[in-house]
């Protein structure tokens, strides 16, 4: 069983709208799908350099 149910999400989805807006909604959005793309760009290029490393 998960955290939150169906139900529970669009009340979840609900208080963001009242919180935030629906305007500011895309933009919260893209932001954190770049940071999600930076923090992936970022660990694989620590596991490329940790490869290297220890093949030396």
């Amino acid at each position: 069983m998960g955290i939150f149910g169906g139900f529970e999400w669009v009340i979840v989805i609900f208080v963001v709208f009242l919180l935030f807006g629906a305007k500011r909604i895309p933009k919260m959005a893209k932001g954190i799908g770049q940071a999600i793309k930076e923090f992936r760009n970022a660990r694989s290029n620590e596991e490329d350099e940790f490869k290297i490393d220890k093949q030396e």
